[in-house]
């Protein structure tokens, strides 16, 4: 055993974790079908918007319309591109994927090139200069609100030079027409992850105890998470607070004490699609005011959660939000961000938001992370719950908060 204080004899004794490496397999693939489906609703967005060229340079845009998974998104020097015509897949990978794509069938085509970014921008863009352009070229590529690609200056530049127009549009809009709505597999893997992060975050805190660090909880909260099975668990804020959240901050080597509320956010994916959820737990038994705290803004979560039905606005589910939370007599909500929840999907955070101004109507297949947040007299009440949009109502995607707060003694 390592040399230490009583604490860190705790922490690093065999007993302070269950290890269960590996309990699930790896996430299966995307149905042939539904990739098939994908496509074919993109290409109606397209015609919609009058797209003939739509280039893909973020990783999510990729992996949801091919479901190609490679290590290589960790090189930005030698990028996986994609494009999406009326006709074609393409995706565009340097010459070392060629073993990897051959490996198994393949929804796409492939177009290989020898060198780095700007070989790769070279060769997409003599691939589209190569197309019959008798009806013009609009070119559409994947920059805007609330998606990243990965693309150079030199794209853009190489795709002007192509488009009929002399521009190049964000294809930003089309693509979350087609992402926002998600499919049965989609919400299955969502779950997964949800189980993955609930039950590591339960398994930690029972392994918790006063005097343990901001990090060294959040390890052993993260070694749970793969544990558990995911596939990947980007850095989680793991804080420990009576009154002084910094909730962007990193853990430190603070150390639990009675009366400290630990707040944590969940990043850990099954299938790609991140568990994106918090949960609160307390050093030491609560208060009578905390407890009815806790119970009231959990009841109203679960009772907004249950209110999402299609053809509402997400702004009809923020205002029945805000006479809730009048008659619950909370006092003064979270103020330091505009929404009480927000889509979610293969990215942690997604279009639409719950708020007073989006408008955005709720149809069957949204997901929604519903969350609002309160501090109060040091302490912190805030339960993300997930629903997936049906036809009549919703299904939640995760266990639901339990009733009572997790303590630490």
């Amino acid at each position: 055993m390592k040399n230490g204080t009583a604490g860190e004899s705790k922490l690093y004794s065999s007993s302070s974790i269950t290890m269960n490496a590996r309990p699930l397999p790896p996430s299966p693939s995307v149905p042939l079908a539904e990739l098939e489906m994908r496509l074919s609703r993109a290409r109606i967005e397209m015609n919609r918007d009058a797209i003939d060229v739509m280039i893909l340079t973020d990783e999510k845009n990729v992996n949801y319309f091919t479901d190609y998974r490679t290590f290589s998104w960790g090189y930005n020097a030698r990028p996986v591109l994609a494009v999406i015509t009326n006709d074609h897949l393409l995706v565009v990978g340097s010459l070392t994927e060629s073993k990897l794509i051959e490996s198994a069938p393949r929804v796409f085509t492939t177009l290989l090139y020898d060198g780095y970014l700007p070989e790769a921008v070279d060769s997409i863009a003599d691939w589209i200069g190569a197309m019959p352009a008798a009806g013009g070229r609009r070119i559409a590529v994947d920059f805007g609100p609330d998606m990243f690609g990965r693309g150079s200056l030199h794209l853009i530049d190489r795709l002007r030079d192509l488009a009929s127009d002399r521009s190049v549009t964000s294809a930003v809009d089309l693509l979350w027409r087609v992402r926002l709505i998600k499919t049965p597999f989609e919400a299955e893997m969502k779950k997964v992850a949800f189980d993955i992060v609930n039950r590591a975050f339960d398994q930690a805190i029972a392994n918790a105890y006063p005097g343990i660090t901001e990090f060294e909880l959040c390890q052993m909260m993260q070694a749970q998470i793969y544990l558990n099975g995911a596939e990947s668990a980007p850095p989680i804020a793991m804080l420990f607070s009576d009154g002084d959240f910094f909730y962007g901050r990193h853990p430190s080597e603070r150390r639990l004490r009675e009366g400290h509320y630990i707040w944590t956010d969940f990043r850990a994916t099954y299938g790609g699609y991140p568990a994106d959820r918090n949960r609160i737990a307390r050093c030491g038994d609560p208060t009578d005011w905390e407890i009815g705290t806790y119970e009231r803004v959990r009841s109203l979560t679960i009772e907004l959660a249950n209110s999402f039905k299609p053809g509402l606005r997400c702004c009809d589910i923020f205002n029945k939000f805000q006479h809730l939370w009048k008659d619950a007599d909370l006092g003064q909500i979270y103020g330091q961000v505009s929404r009480i929840g927000h889509g979610g999907g293969l990215d942690v955070t997604e279009p639409p938001s719950i708020s007073a101004t989006d408008e955005t109507v709720i149809e069957p297949g949204m997901i929604f992370h519903v969350e609002p947040k309160l501090e109060k007299n040091g302490a912190v009440f805030q339960f993300e719950e997930v629903v997936f949009v049906t036809d009549g109502g919703v299904e939640f995607l995760s266990e639901l908060s339990p009733e009572r707060v997790p303590v630490i003694k």
